[in-house]
């Protein structure tokens, strides 16, 4: 969505039990769903375990699949996700997408703007699992440093990418959610 600024910091979130559950799954399972690693050239250095995922070719009706990682991530992401939207969000929207997200060390998501029209109506918040002093968000050509317990809603519609050049992976709980009407 285009927010009035590149990033909006959305305060401190308790990430424990949702960390805790991303970090004990099996490497297997950050393969299983491949879509957006082969339909987005951007994706090319991630992997993901997707629990939520918008039928985009039916937009503007919404229809939302249960993915594989539903039964894996629902119990420790509902409660999060419910208590950002409930704090900065008008109630009664839907999120059309939610799915841990790691990118490799060494990775890059290439310089992108988000085009369906999905993501005009979105809000993107970003909730850093793993993250190392070497990754670099760059929004609207300014780069960001995520924290580990922060959230964060990021303007979709303005040129981002990210850059690992740690050791280690960056795993971030990304959603979309769009509401009912407006937004605060």
């Amino acid at each position: 969505m285009n927010i009035d600024t590149a990033l909006r910091e959305l305060g401190p979130v308790n990430v424990r039990a949702l960390r805790d559950v991303i970090l004990a799954q099996e490497e297997e399972a950050w393969k299983e769903v491949r879509h957006r690693q082969e339909a987005f050239e951007v994706h090319h250095a991630t992997e993901s375990i997707v629990m939520l995922f918008a039928q985009i070719d039916r937009w503007p009706e919404i229809v939302v699949r249960k993915e594989s990682g539903w039964p894996r991530l629902s119990e420790a992401a509902l409660p999060l996700m419910n208590d950002i939207i409930k704090q900065h969000y008008l109630p009664g929207g839907t999120v059309i997408r939610a799915m841990a997200a790691k990118l490799l060390a060494g990775g890059t998501i290439t310089p992108h703007v988000d085009m369906h029209p999905s993501f005009h109506h979105g809000h993107r918040v970003h909730v850093p699992i793993t993250t190392n002093s070497r990754v670099r968000f760059m929004i609207d050509g300014r780069p960001y440093q995520f924290k580990v317990g922060e959230a964060y809603e990021i303007n979709n519609q303005k040129t981002h990418s990210v850059m690992n050049k740690g050791n280690e992976d960056r795993i971030t709980f990304i959603f979309d959610y769009v509401p009912a009407s407006g937004c605060r």
